[in-house]
C-alpha cells in the first residue's frame, strides 16, 4: 500500500480528446456519490450576479445532469443588480446591497419586474433541446408558485422598512409534493402576506429557510468569492459550524465571504447536512463541488466529514471494492465475502461525505502481547493527502489499547512505507506462534514490526 502516489488523471480540459481509460475510471469513481445522493434533496441559490456574468446556461445544464441523476432541486435566485439597473432605467435615485433596506412601492415594482425577466431566463434555459448540446433529450419541468409566506420586516429603530419582508412561512408540503415528482421548484426573492402585499426577501435569507424547512442534505450558494481562504492562499475545503462561527467572530473575513458564511453556518445549525460556497466563476463547480473528494469550494458541517469509525456489516460491499483490485493484482490475499463478513467487526474504515475510501483490519494475539494489522488501503483517488498516516496511527491506538506491545505486518509491495513509519523486518520466527502455523510461505511475504 502506499500513500503517496499521484493519480494519473489529467484536468478534463488537458485530457486528450479520447481518453477512455481517464472517462472509465472518473465514471467508476463518480458512482458511489450517485448513489448517496439519488432521492436527496438540494437547494441551489445564486444571486442576480451570476446570470449577469452569463453563467446561466451552463449552470442549468449542470443542474439537469443532476435532477437525470435523481436529486431534487430546489433553486432560489436574487436579483440584485438587475433591481438596481431596473431603478438606474426608471430614474429612481436609490442603489440597493446586501444589507437590508426600506423599499418603496415604485421599487416593489423594480423587483417584480427584475424577478420576473430573471425567472423566465431560467425557465426558457431549462426548455432548451438542441441536438449535440447537454440538454438534449432533458424534459425537465420548472415549478414556481406561491410557497412562501412573507411579513413585513417593519420599523426597526425607527425606520419603516416598507415593502423589504422577512420569510414568515414554507409550504413544505405543496414543495415537497412539486419535487418529487421530478419537477424543479424555481423560487424568486418575493413573498406574499396573506392579504396580499408582496414583500421583497434576501435570496440568502429565502434558501436558508427553505433548505431548513426541507432538511435538504445540500444548500449550495454560487458566490462571486472561490469560499474561506485559509492562512496559507488555499481555499479551506471543509469547516465545522463552531470553527466557522469562530472565523466570523473573528472579524477577518472579508465582507462578501462572511456574508454568504452566516447563512450557510445558520442552515447547519437548524438541521441543513452540508452548506456550500463556491465559486460561479469556474465552470462545473457544483458537479465539482458534489462529485470529487474535497470538492473547489468551502463545506460547512456540524462536525467534519472525515470519519473513522468502526466498520458494519453494511460497509462489507464497500470493503470489498476497495479490496478486490489489490486482490487481482495479489497484493493482498483473496478474501471471499464471507470472509470479511465474519472479519467485519476487525476493520475500521475511513468515510467521507457517506462514501468509504479506506479501510484497515486488527486481528489480536493477546499471549503474544503482539496484533496484525492488514489491508491497509486507502482509494488512489485519495492517496496522497495522509489518509494511510491517519488509518496506521489509529490502528497502533487500538492495538495499544488492546494491550498490544507490538504491530506487525506482512507485505509484498509497500516494504518501503512501513519502513519509513518506524517498522523493521523481522522474520517468521518473530510471529506470534499461532500466525507461524498459517504463514503462506509460498507468498514468501516480507514481515515488518513496531514496537509500540
Amino acid at each position: 500500500m502506499s500513500d503517496t502516489q499521484e493519480p494519473d488523471t489529467v484536468s478534463a480540459l488537458e485530457a486528450p480528446e479520447f481518453a477512455a481509460a481517464q472517462f472509465v475510471r472518473w465514471f467508476r469513481e463518480v458512482a458511489p456519490y450517485v448513489h448517496a445522493f439519488r432521492g436527496k434533496t438540494f437547494v441551489v441559490a445564486f444571486g442576480g450576479e451570476l446570470v449577469q456574468a452569463n453563467a446561466l446556461n451552463t449552470l442549468v445544464q449542470d443542474l439537469s445532469l443532476l435532477s437525470a441523476l435523481g436529486i431534487k432541486l430546489v433553486l432560489v435566485h436574487g436579483s440584485l443588480p438587475q433591481v438596481n439597473e431596473q431603478m438606474r432605467l426608471k430614474g429612481i435615485n436609490q442603489h440597493f446591497h446586501r444589507s437590508r433596506s426600506p423599499m418603496d412601492a415604485d421599487a416593489l415594482e423594480c423587483a417584480k419586474e427584475a424577478a420576473g425577466e430573471i425567472r423566465l431566463d431560467i425557465e426558457a434555459a431549462f426548455s432548451q433541446g438542441l441536438p449535440n448540446t447537454p440538454m438534449s433529450h432533458a424534459q425537465i419541468r420548472v415549478i414556481s408558485g406561491n410557497f412562501v409566506t412573507a411579513r413585513p420586516t417593519g420599523i426597526i429603530d425607527g425606520i419603516d422598512y416598507k415593502h423589504t419582508g422577512q420569510v414568515r412561512k414554507i409550504d413544505v408540503d405543496a414543495l415537497k409534493f412539486a419535487i418529487e415528482r421530478g419537477s424543479i421548484v424555481l423560487l424568486s426573492p418575493l413573498g406574499f402576506s396573506p392579504t396580499g402585499e408582496a414583500f421583497n426577501l434576501s435570496m440568502e435569507e429565502l434558501a436558508t429557510s427553505v433548505a431548513t424547512a426541507l432538511r435538504a442534505e445540500k444548500l449550495i450558494f454560487l458566490t462571486e468569492t472561490p469560499g474561506v481562504i485559509s492562512p496559507d492562499g488555499t481555499v479551506d475545503t471543509e469547516l465545522a459550524r463552531l470553527d466557522a462561527d469562530a472565523l466570523l467572530a473573528s472579524g477577518e473575513l472579508d465582507a462578501d465571504t462572511a456574508f454568504y458564511l452566516h447563512y450557510a453556518s445558520r442552515a447547519v445549525k437548524r438541521g441543513v447536512s452540508r452548506a456550500h460556497l463556491v465559486p460561479f466563476s469556474l465552470d462545473g463547480v457544483v458537479l465539482l463541488e458534489i462529485f470529487t473528494h474535497d470538492g473547489v469550494g468551502t463545506m460547512v458541517v456540524e462536525d467534519t466529514l472525515d470519519d473513522l469509525r468502526p466498520a458494519t456489516i453494511d460497509d462489507v460491499g464497500a470493503i470489498l471494492k476497495l479490496i478486490e483490485p489489490l486482490e487481482q493484482d495479489g497484493t493482498l490475499v483473496t478474501r471471499g465475502r464471507a470472509v470479511i463478513e465474519r472479519d467485519v467487526e476487525n476493520f475500521t474504515v475511513l468515510e467521507h461525505d457517506g462514501v468509504i475510501y479506506g479501510c484497515a483490519t486488527l486481528h489480536d494475539f493477546p499471549k503474544d502481547q503482539m496484533a496484525e494489522m492488514g489491508c491497509l488501503i486507502v482509494h488512489p483517488e485519495w492517496q496522497g493527502t495522509g489518509e494511510g498516516e491517519m488509518l496506521l496511527r489509529h490502528m497502533e491506538s487500538r492495538a495499544r489499547a488492546l494491550g498490544a506491545k507490538r504491530l506487525f505486518v506482512l507485505t509484498t509491495r509497500t516494504s518501503h512505507w512501513f519502513i519509513k513509519r518506524g517498522f523493521v523486518q523481522g522474520g517468521v520466527a518473530d510471529l506470534p506462534k499461532d500466525k507461524q502455523a498459517h504463514y503462506n510461505r509460498s507468498r514468501n511475504s516480507l514481515i515488518f514490526i513496531k514496537r509500540l
